[in-house]
């Protein structure tokens, strides 16, 4: 029987980053990830108040694009997924910005809604995980997705509109962070989670993260492994006790700008927007008594794949 062959793009616009996940499929069956880009865009910069993107990221985040079409024009059988998160789902010139978009690389974005961006975050963590019962976390530059999952389903998911760009700009935490700055950070979240009543259902359970300030803490943790590079574990489905977590933020905190941007394992690009990108963890943590955290390398753009997929079979039946 002839084999047919797919190129599914998955293109995941965030606050912080746009990334690209090219995965070949055959017969409808996952095979294998043929490229994986990554660009930061930082498209939330300066939003303010008035929730505007602003020239200078749009014009990075276009040339990001563009070199994005150039990588997958061409391959055969293509079909593009276009997701946009935060950033733009909170934009008032998200109209124009996406017109643009679609004038200039011809990329068609769909802009989903935080808890659609939560179901995403489901699927691609609880079918790359053997986990049952778990609280999933995604942060992201410009929102902070949650899912207390039991027996394996999602029972509750929201998404809260605050993430590692937003708390880090609002609350000074991008270089030297004062006591203050941190105390009023910390208490802004705290109280967001609060109101959340079913969080405390995820007591005790894994705590399963995802995003890239989440896990950028587990690629710390990992470089303090005693081994070559090579050898150290993988990162998807990582395992960090909590109080390892903890003292890995303490070390975040108590440096400036400079003094993150060496840390092993932690990214320049990341080094001022990490410690408001942890606050949320450390404080579900707390809240949970989480003993230990998950890192998944999986989320959106496997969970937008997983559901393609899904709604071809059921096309098929």
């Amino acid at each position: 029987m002839r084999k047919s062959l797919q190129n599914i793009a998955v293109i995941d616009l965030g606050s912080n980053s746009v990334r690209l996940q090219i995965t070949q499929i055959i017969n409808g069956s996952f095979l294998k990830v043929t490229a994986q880009l990554k660009e930061y865009v930082r498209l939330s910069e300066n939003m303010g108040p008035e929730k505007t993107l602003k020239e200078e990221p749009i014009r990075r985040t276009l040339m990001a694009l563009q070199k994005f079409v150039n990588t997958y024009s061409g391959l055969p059988n293509l079909h593009l997924i276009a997701i946009a998160t935060a950033a733009v789902r909170q934009a008032k010139n998200q109209a124009e910005f996406l017109q643009t978009v679609k004038e200039e690389t011809g990329i068609v974005f769909n802009v989903i809604p935080g808890e659609e961006e939560a179901r995403l975050d489901y699927l691609g963590v609880t079918r790359t995980l053997p986990l049952s019962d778990c609280l999933i976390m995604d942060t992201g530059g410009a929102s902070t997705e949650l899912i207390l999952v039991k027996e394996g389903e999602a029972k509750e998911r929201l998404s809260l509109p605050f993430g590692a760009v937003t708390i880090s700009s609002q609350y000074n935490l991008g270089d030297k962070i004062t006591a203050y700055d941190l105390f009023a950070a910390m208490t802004f979240v705290e109280e967001e989670l609060s109101d959340i009543p079913w969080l405390r259902e995820a007591s005790d359970m894994p705590l399963v993260c995802l995003g890239g300030s989440n896990r950028s803490l587990a690629k710390i943790s990992r470089r303090k492994i005693n081994c070559p590079i090579e050898d150290l574990p993988d990162l998807h489905g990582y395992a960090m006790p909590r109080d390892d977590a903890f003292a890995i933020m303490g070390d975040l905190i108590r440096t400036d700008k400079k003094g993150r941007e060496n840390i092993p394992g932690l990214t320049k690009s990341r080094s001022d927007v990490i410690v408001g990108g942890l606050i949320p963890l450390t404080l579900v943590m707390r809240l949970c008594h989480s003993s230990e955290i998950i890192c998944s390398a999986h989320g959106l753009r496997e969970g937008a794949l997983f559901d393609f997929l899904d709604q071809q079979k059921a096309q098929t039946v």
